[in-house]
């Protein structure tokens, strides 16, 4: 009978590291869930992407737009006259119209900063928050004219003016915004655009939340600390 064959031989195994002195008195330690699954990292806010239309390079409003600003430093530096609009393909994509001939009849010593103050308010339109749309229309382009104005591209015929209604827009909310930022706190505006996100216009809930004060009490306040003068003024020149 032929002897039998001999055994396989094993597979060789590795032997196991004898613990070093920096990890030998360490506990033993289990696999967790974040060693099996790491969490995923945070990708940054995209950039968004911006794009310049000139319907009519021979108009001289266009010209002075090209002599004037950089386009794209313009419109980067910027979160009738013009306006900001929704495009077909979804509200995530925002065009911004600025009407040359209303660039051609400003003073040539001002078009380069009014050009600058256009597209900063148009541009706050393109990002901020307005209550899924049930904001005062007032109260939307305050705040744009409020970022104007702290921006530095303020007209020179802007002024303080609380005759009339609190939301009457542009720089008359503006500069209210800008007195609530002073009397309240410096994060009021940004407050305020934050009530407006994802949720419908409360005014009472929205005011008191962010000044403690209906809206109605803070714009008394305002006209007072302008003083009678003022508002007497302020309703001579709007009559």
């Amino acid at each position: 009978m032929s002897p039998a064959p001999p055994h396989a031989a094993s597979a060789p195994q590795p032997s196991a590291l004898p613990p070093s002195s920096e990890t030998s008195n360490l506990p033993h330690r289990e696999n967790t869930v974040s060693d099996v699954n790491p969490a995923p990292k945070v990708k940054p806010a995209r950039k968004p992407l911006l794009r310049l239309e000139l319907r009519d390079l021979s108009d001289d409003g266009t010209r002075a737009f090209l002599r004037l600003l950089h386009a794209s430093t313009a419109l980067e530096n910027a979160n009738g006259v013009a306006y900001t609009t929704g495009r077909d393909i979804d509200e995530d994509h925002k065009e911004i119209h600025l009407s040359t001939d209303y660039i051609n009849h400003v003073p040539d010593s001002r078009q380069k900063e009014e050009i600058q103050g256009v597209i900063v308010h148009e541009m706050v339109h393109c990002w901020q928050h307005n209550a899924l749309g049930t904001a005062p229309g007032g109260l939307i382009e305050g705040i744009a004219d409020w970022v104007r104005l702290k921006a530095g591209f303020a007209p020179p015929h802007w002024k303080r003016n609380a005759d009339g209604d609190w939301d009457a827009g542009y720089e008359r909310t503006g500069f209210f915004l800008d007195w609530l930022e002073a009397a309240h706190g410096a994060d009021v505006v940004r407050k305020i655009n934050e009530g407006l996100r994802g949720c419908k216009y409360e005014s009472d809930e929205l005011w008191r939340t962010c000044c403690g004060k209906s809206v109605e009490e803070l714009w008394e306040e305002y006209q007072t600390s302008l003083g009678d003068g003022d508002l007497k003024q302020s309703r001579t020149e709007s009559t």
